[in-house]
């Protein structure tokens, strides 16, 4: 295999749907799917097993679903880079997915192109929302009241929420910024307060709502 492939299982439980999406796939040379699986269950054994760089999840299947998979397999494994890809446009829906700690969500009508490009972006550390979906959840109630906490913070506590958004941790980000591990971890204390979150995955969200990401 070639190392620098982008490696991807695919999750979805209709086969005639996870082979167009190989097709699809196929013709990227630095792109390779690793496996498949049609139910959740066999989606975290997958992942545990092969370590891909990016997992493309439906949300509507047999067995535990994809909410709770991604949830499940970001609880296991933190770096996990989950990719929702569902006939659900609805902005709950993408809210929920990234809550549950997903790096992207996409449409399965999209352009065949926008597959390609979140998996490549995903891959790369970034957060991936079709832009058409990404335009009704920046507009909600909830963007409204995080960006008016976000403008309040200070130079330094708005620096560390980007990091923290990015998956950096405590440590990580008190390198970055050459300030002591405990401020880090003070300062993301404080922003997790005042946002009334708990996890990096809802600071990611927070930080797509406000358009932060780009």
């Amino acid at each position: 295999m070639n190392s620098k492939k982008i490696t991807v299982i695919l999750v979805d439980d209709h086969a005639i749907v996870r082979a167009g999406f190989r097709l699809l796939l196929a013709t990227e040379e630095n792109i390779e799917v690793i496996a498949e699986a049609e139910r959740g269950e066999q989606a975290l054994q997958l992942y545990a097993d092969l370590k891909p760089n990016v997992i493309v999840m439906d949300l509507s299947m047999a067995g535990i679903g994809g909410l709770e998979t991604t949830r499940r397999l970001i609880l296991r494994h933190e770096e996990a880079k989950v990719i929702v890809f569902s006939v659900h446009h609805e902005k709950v829906y993408v809210q929920r997915a990234m809550n549950a700690g997903a790096k992207g969500y996409i449409c399965k009508h999209a352009h065949p192109d926008v597959l390609i490009t979140a998996i490549k972006k995903v891959a790369n550390g970034e957060i991936y929302v079709e832009p058409n979906l990404i335009d009704d959840v920046e507009n909600s109630p909830d963007s409204m009241d995080y960006q008016t906490i976000v403008d309040d913070f200070s130079p330094r506590e708005f620096d560390v929420f980007l990091l923290l958004a990015k998956g950096l941790t405590a440590h990580d980000i008190s390198e970055k910024l050459c300030i002591s591990y405990k401020t880090a971890a003070n300062y993301g204390t404080n922003i997790r307060t005042k946002l009334n979150v708990n996890s990096g995955a809802e600071l990611a969200h927070i930080a797509l709502l406000l358009n932060l990401t780009k």
